[in-house]
């Protein structure tokens, strides 16, 4: 986009393909219930009520299609959301929420569907910050101090915990550079675990944009009794 000051049309892609094993409950973990609704919902939420967010791609495992739509769409009457299948791995499945946006889209916001706290001020943070850097990345500060280790479990070293940063999402793209990472990475047969980590492979510099420690992923039962307590908290402090 040339001009700052103009809204992009910005598409947003849930990613909820996952299997969650980790949480052991017979069913993804984004369709159990957190404070009265399923965790993906929560989600959904969070973009439909931005309006520079013009559309969200749901990519949803293909088995659970009529879950998704029994649980959740018809349930909550979302305007924006659209569902595509997702694939094998991350990347597959994110590729093919690329390929479903809008030809209009500007801008590409990639979220985890089981980030269900993911506050409006973020989202909008990460839009403006994309529109002048191109590639953002929601993190926060690692709390814990880390070690390099190698193959038989002996540190090598202990990088300076004040440059290493945990990596949220949303991570935020033009949709030219994501789409020229995305097809450098299969032409090439690159696996990454994450977005950024393409756009960083074609030697585009990524911006960390500051987010909350709230934001957590929910992968275990204890993390969803967490997100279940925060959530809580924010009731309380609204009343």
């Amino acid at each position: 986009m040339d001009n700052h000051n103009q809204q992009p049309f910005v598409s947003a892609i849930v990613l909820a393909a996952g299997k969650g094993t980790r949480m052991n409950a017979g069913i993804n973990k984004q369709f159990l219930t957190l404070k009265g609704k399923p965790i993906l919902a929560h989600t959904l939420d969070a973009f439909e009520r931005i309006p520079s967010v013009r559309e969200i791609i749901a990519v949803i495992s293909k088995n659970e299609y009529g879950m998704f739509e029994r649980r959740i769409l018809k349930k909550y009457r979302y305007t924006k959301v659209r569902v595509v299948p997702g694939g094998e791995e991350r990347q597959e499945s994110a590729y093919r929420g690329l390929l479903a946006v809008d030809p209009d889209c500007d801008m590409v916001m990639f979220h985890d569907g089981a980030r269900p706290l993911i506050d409006r001020e973020t989202i909008l943070k990460s839009i403006e910050e994309t529109k002048v850097y191109h590639a953002t990345v929601v993190g926060v500060p690692a709390k814990n101090t880390i070690k390099v280790i190698d193959r038989r479990g002996v540190v090598s070293y202990t990088p300076d915990r004040q440059t290493l940063v945990e990596v949220q999402t949303p991570q935020t793209f033009d949709y030219d550079l994501i789409m020229k990472a995305y097809r450098t990475a299969i032409a090439e047969k690159a696996p990454a675990t994450d977005d950024a980590t393409l756009v960083e492979r074609i030697g585009h510099p990524v911006k960390i944009v500051s987010g909350h420690y709230n934001n957590l992923k929910i992968t275990t039962s204890e993390d969803l009794m967490t997100a279940s307590a925060i959530i809580g908290l924010k009731r309380q402090k609204s009343l």
